[in-house]
């Protein structure tokens, strides 16, 4: 529900297919109302935006976009709502969104703390809510012309809370000693070791070769930040300075390694490559690589009935939460069609556990998410990450953290 410090006022309405009005100050929040008239209407394929006109707050200019039928990422059958920084620059805001009823009762709220925005992040949710939820005439959410209305509100705090940086601030070159050391990787004059990676009866026929790849490292660097891979030469002792690799194609260890030098791999080559980044950086422990390769793959992959088995043991297999979590929340809100035509003989009995967590989750959603919302069990994984982030947990404690059977013993006594 909406905290005392927030004003609503009647006079701060914004109006999507219709009329528009400014809006004027509150002491801690700033509240905009906003109709989108003819909800039903308003476009629905994925990935289709109804864009709101810009209004002003903290000395930027903002808008809401909305995304009746959802992001290509989204659960099927949820809306994406988004803020959108328009003025350029930078800010940091705190914000809510609020659904209302037709009676101008809060229906239903989220919100984001402190979030950074520039002239290309937008914040907000991709699975806000079910569409049908608000469609539904039985939850007084739609006025009778069809109109809904949400109450947007941004923490204005105080102007140095909030400092607005021009379009073209002063230029200070960024610190290069990330991209000296990146541009050590493959340095052979400068390393001290090096891997041969793949042979050529495993790999893809564009990928084969008469020999393996040659790729030189430093131990140091190895052994400070991807401590399996440098355990493949053994102690200093040993003096061992060659390790094959049989098992990563070269093209993905090269990412693997680039990584491990402080890189970061393309978007268009992580979503090629994703399956095999992760079954590589798990066997290698590069584990937020792991999180990027996975966040790629479901922001990649559409779960269907018949992937969605094959998906959950794989989630399953390698600890991929966030995965584990969509196909369990498709597996949920698609519960009838899954149990007649899916089986769950080959699966394991722990994992029966979490999609009792995932319909616990899908529940609550329907319940307007009221309750308590420190209930680390069934916790979306987004937001269990970021509460272990603050808590300066790496990405290995979280990995630990995203096993159900885990969360709620653990989450207690270090969120707690």
């Amino acid at each position: 529900m909406m905290t005392n410090v927030h004003r609503i006022d009647t006079n701060l309405t914004l109006d999507v297919g219709c009329r528009s009005s400014s809006a004027s100050a509150a002491e801690e929040w700033q509240s905009f109302k906003i109709l989108f008239h003819d909800f039903a209407d308003l476009p629905s394929g994925v990935d289709q935006c109804t864009r709101l006109s810009e209004f002003s707050c903290n000395g930027h200019r903002w808008s809401i976009k909305l995304y009746p039928g959802g992001k290509r990422a989204s659960r099927t059958g949820c809306l994406s709502l988004y803020l959108e920084l328009c003025s350029g620059g930078y800010a940091t805001a705190a914000f809510e969104v609020s659904i209302l009823d037709k009676f101008q009762s809060v229906k239903h709220t989220k919100k984001l703390m402190d979030y950074d925005f520039d002239d290309s992040t937008n914040w907000g949710w991709k699975d806000h809510c079910l569409r049908s939820y608000i469609l539904n005439q039985s939850e007084n959410i739609l006025d009778d012309n069809g109109t809904l209305a949400i109450v947007v509100s941004i923490n204005r705090k105080n102007d140095s809370a909030f400092p607005f940086v021009p379009i073209n601030p002063t230029f200070v070159p960024s610190n290069p000693m990330s991209s000296l050391i990146t541009s050590m990787l493959l340095d052979e004059e400068t390393s001290d070791v090096c891997f041969e990676v793949g042979t050529a009866d495993v790999y893809d026929v564009d990928e084969a070769a008469s020999s393996p790849v040659t790729f030189h490292a430093h131990r140091l660097i190895l052994k400070k930040c991807a401590p399996m891979l440098a355990s493949l030469f053994g102690s200093y002792d040993e003096e061992i300075v060659a390790a094959s690799i049989t098992d990563v194609k070269p093209a993905v260890f090269r990412h693997m390694l680039h990584y491990v030098y402080g890189g970061s791999v393309p978007g268009k080559e992580m979503n090629a490559h994703a399956k095999d980044i992760i079954n590589a950086a798990d066997k290698y422990s590069i584990v937020n690589l792991k999180l990027e390769a996975e966040a790629a793959y479901v922001n990649s992959t559409k779960i269907t009935m018949d992937n969605a088995m094959d998906n959950l043991l794989y989630a399953d297999a390698l600890n991929l939460a966030l995965l584990k979590e969509v196909v369990m929340d498709f597996l949920a809100e698609n519960s009838e069609e899954v149990t007649e035509n899916m089986s769950f003989a080959d699966v394991p009995g722990h994992v029966m556990k979490d999609l009792l967590v995932a319909f616990s989750r899908t529940k609550k959603t329907k319940q307007d998410n009221q309750g308590d919302n420190n209930n680390f069990t069934i916790m979306r994984v987004n937001e269990l990450r970021m509460k272990l982030d603050e808590k300066g947990l790496n990405g290995a404690m979280q990995m630990k953290m995203m096993m159900t059977r885990w969360r709620s013993e653990m989450a207690d006594r270090i969120l707690g």
